[in-house]
Formats: C-alpha cells, sequence, structure tokens
C-alpha cells in the first residue's frame, strides 16, 4: 500500500460535528461491535481471540515492542476467588511523545473497547488506567467516555447481560516519569512511592495487590478490536513485516510540519522528514534524527549528491541527493531497520520507542542537547538503584562542563566509562535510557564534544 492512499484507523477522520468521543457517534461508526461479537462467542473462546491477537503480531506501542497476545499467554490460568488485574500505561512522559493523549481526546472508545476485550480474553476482574498528572483535561475526556460506556452496559456487572463482570477505574498519576515503567506503575497504583520492583517474580503470577497483572499501552489496546475486525492477516500486511499495524508518529523539532500523524509502520525516516514534514525549517539540512523519543541513540544524517532519477533520492535545490542515517540508506520506522543504522563497534543503532520522531537542523548545537536530555534524567530518577541515582547526576555534571567550556580531556572518557557502569546494572532501564543518548551522541558527534574541551598544559616526565 503507498503510505499516501492510506486511511486512518486508530484516529479517523469522522465528518461534521460528530465527535467519536460521544459513544452514540462511535457505535454508529462500529465501536463496540468487536465486543458484542466476543461476548457471543462468535469469534471463538478466550484462547482464541488471544491466539488472533499473536497472530497479528501486535508489537507493545509504548516503547518495548513485545507482542501482545503472546504477553496475554503468559498469563497463569485462573483461580476461583483470585482477582486479576489489566494495568493500562497511559503515563506517557517520555519527552517527544503525545500518541496516547490524541487517542484520549478523539477516540476513547476504541481504546476502552480493545481494554475489555483484553481483560475478557486473560479473564480479568477490573482495567486501571494509569494516565500521566498533566493530563488533567485529557482525564476528563476519558472519564466522560468510560461513565457512557458504564451508562450502556458495556462495563460493569453482568456486561450485556453475558454473566462476565469488568470495572473500570481511571487513575491520576503524580506525573513521575519513572512510572511509565510497569513495576513502577503498579506500586504507584497501590498508593506506594513508585521505585520499580526486581524480577521474577513477574507480574503476570505477582502483579497488582500481589495477584496475576498484565500491563499493556494505550495504544496497543487500541489495536485490538482493528485486529478482530479486518483479520490478523490485514495487520499482518499493513507496514513493515516485523513490525506491523498503524503506527502513530510524532513529527517535532526543526520540520515545516510537525504533529501527530497516523500512518502504516516501517515509514522511511526520510519520507518522513521531506514529505510528511515538509522539509527542514529555513532550507537547512537536518543534522540528526532521533526516532523514538529522548530515550533512543540519534542518527547523524548525512546527504550525498546523487543523479537525477535515483531512486527515493530528496531533490534540494535543483539538485538530489540520498540521505544516510549514521551511515545507512533506506532506514525506516520499525526495530530491525532502526536497529540495523550501527557503526563497526557500536551496540545498536537506533530504536522505534514511542515514535516520538525528533528532527535537529544543522545548526543545533549536540553537545547543549544532549546536556538538556541528560539533566531530565538525572531530574527523573527515583533513587532507588546507586548506578542511576549517582551515575545520572555524573552525566549532568560532566556534560555541563562542556557546555560551560570547561571540561578536560579526559572528561569524554569519563562519560563513556559512567555509560558503562551505568547500562544494564539497574532494577529497571532508566539508566539504560539516560546512558543511550550519552554514549551514542558522544560517539557519533565527537568533534562537537571536542571542540568544547579546555586545552591543558601537560608537563612532560611528570
Amino acid at each position: 500500500m503507498n503510505w499516501r492512499d492510506y486511511q486512518p484507523v486508530v484516529l479517523p477522520r469522522v465528518s461534521g460535528t460528530d465527535h467519536l468521543r460521544d459513544i452514540a457517534v462511535a457505535e454508529q461508526h462500529g465501536l463496540y461491535a468487536q465486543l458484542k461479537r466476543v461476548l457471543k462467542g462468535e469469534l471463538g473462546d478466550r484462547k482464541a481471540v488471544t491466539d488472533t491477537v499473536k497472530a497479528a503480531n501486535i508489537r507493545g506501542r509504548g516503547g518495548a515492542g513485545f507482542n501482545a497476545g503472546l504477553k496475554w499467554s503468559f498469563m497463569p490460568p485462573k483461580k476461583e476467588g483470585l482477582p486479576r488485574y489489566l494495568a493500562c500505561n497511559g503515563d506517557e512522559s517520555e519527552p517527544g511523545t503525545y500518541k496516547d493523549r490524541r487517542i484520549f481526546e478523539f477516540n476513547p472508545h476504541l481504546f476502552i473497547e480493545g481494554t475489555l476485550i483484553a481483560c475478557w480474553a486473560m479473564e480479568m476482574d477490573a482495567a486501571y488506567v494509569y494516565v500521566r498528572g498533566e493530563y488533567a483535561d485529557w482525564i476528563d475526556m476519558l472519564q466522560q467516555a468510560v461513565d457512557q460506556a458504564y451508562a450502556k452496559g458495556y462495563i460493569g456487572d453482568n456486561i450485556l447481560g453475558s454473566g462476565v463482570s469488568i470495572h473500570f477505574y481511571v487513575h491520576k498519576g503524580a506525573g513521575a516519569y519513572i512510572c511509565g515503567e510497569e513495576t513502577s506503575l503498579m506500586e504507584s497504583l497501590e498508593g506506594k512511592r513508585a521505585y520499580p520492583r526486581s524480577k521474577p517474580p513477574f507480574p503476570a503470577q505477582f502483579g497488582l495487590w500481589g495477584k496475576p497483572t498484565t500491563i499493556n499501552n494505550i495504544e496497543t489496546l487500541a489495536h485490538v478490536p482493528l485486529v478482530l475486525q479486518k483479520g490478523a492477516d490485514w495487520y499482518q500486511n499493513l507496514g513493515a513485516k516485523d513490525h506491523p499495524g498503524p503506527m502513530l508518529y510524532g513529527l517535532q523539532g526543526h520540520l515545516n510540519r510537525t504533529g501527530l500523524f497516523e500512518l502504516p509502520s516501517g515509514m522511511r525516516l526520510d519520507t518522513l522528514m521531506y514529505e510528511v514534514g515538509q522539509g527542514i525549517r529555513g532550507g537547512k539540512r537536518a543534522k540528526a534524527v532521533i526516532p523514538g523519543g529522548s530515550s533512543v541513540p540519534p542518527l547523524p544524517v548525512e546527504y550525498v549528491e546523487v543523479s537525477a532519477g535515483t531512486p527515493n533520492a530528496i531533490a534540494l535545490e535543483g539538485r538530489h541527493y540520498q540521505l544516510l542515517f549514521n551511515g545507512h540508506p533506506d532506514i525506516t520506522m520499525n526495530a530491525a531497520s532502526l536497529d540495523s543504522a550501527r557503526q563497526p563497534g557500536e551496540s545498536m543503532g537506533s530504536a522505534v520507542g514511542t515514535t516520538g520522531m525528533l528532527v535537529l537542523d544543522e545548526d543545533t548545537d549536540m553537545v547543549r542537547y544532549l546536556y538538556r536530555i541528560a539533566k531530565f534524567y538525572h531530574h527523573e530518577s527515583c533513587g532507588q538503584c546507586t548506578p542511576c541515582r549517582e551515575g545520572t547526576g555524573w552525566l549532568q555534571s560532566l556534560l555541563e562542563r562542556f557546555v560551560k567550556g570547561t571540561a578536560g580531556v579526559r572528561d569524554m572518557d569519563l562519560l563513556l566509562d559512567l555509560c558503562d557502569n551505568m547500562e544494564g546494572r539497574t532494577v529497571c532501564a532508566l539508566a539504560d535510557a539516560a546512558a543511550w543518548p550519552v554514549r551514542n551522541t558522544l560517539r557519533r558527534f565527537t568533534d562537537e564534544f571536542k571542540a568544547r574541551v579546555k586545552t591543558e598544559r601537560v608537563l612532560v616526565g611528570v
């Protein structure tokens, strides 16, 4: 499918004054039809529905990219008298990410329906939706949609006379980045300080209040009714084979056209920049692209002049260019392609993350950019693990030296050593999220850091 012919299904265009937040309008557009089919047994038993979601390969849209149906299958068999819960992650605190709030605003009933189907498939008793506290207006929008669904009998006791009871709770978070990590989210829901839990035990065995729990992202759950309506084959054949389905791309930075765009997965980075985003502001060139939010490594952008007629060439000022991302052409927004954009000796290229794509132009100071990112992660570290608590502070302090021009020749190596001692050494992945941008920005834009190093006088023989 040509991406220009794609018709949005997660955030469909509704004509006139109709709004999909109104449950009557939502029903007219087919919402809750799949829930009714599931409750009537028209799509098979619980395992059959889970297998359909697994076959579609709905990869989690919260950053990890794990197969949602496979995750559902990890839930243990139901035990009489033991409640089970679904936690819906709408914390969305990753800088540059704002896709879930658009679902809350423009199609909340699609998410609610997907959540109810997931609860039915896993025999859940209740769903808890954790939304970041700063989303005050969107929390109200979601709660109104939930109240409408309760009034219609889609949520609550004996749903539509099926004998199935599922309850739905919207929880206002405290605005901490760490609450986006699934075990921290559960701790916060329980009224505790949001410290990540060590695993095992995993949430499917010991989750909310010690009961079996599954955690899914908002956008991930919104895809479930679409798969049941259109089929797993439709979903698998939309976009990239290894990372299929629609994606909500958040384009931002130095582009002429920014915003949220629903398109198939696997879109080319240069297409997103120059066709969807309509090019770089002021006729400048791009210096770097951060594909999936602030925690993923940046990809340097290089313009290589090619002859007219070269496939996928970008026309600029009467000339044609092929864009290289960290030295690689034809990089697309899916896990395998982004990870392949690496140089020899590098452990990773980049990642899809939360599809919050940031484009930086040629005048961007990468040192100041990285300092701002490091300052954020230092502020958001929960402080439970020493490598993260101390390491994020040292990353910020060392990068501040580069910003002020007081860094020494050894500080670049010290930054890399810090990253090595942080990554993979903490309970959750926040330390990794802080280390990845530092390590890869430092290595891929070395000259900008070297230019900030203070000249030191070294005594020979001492």
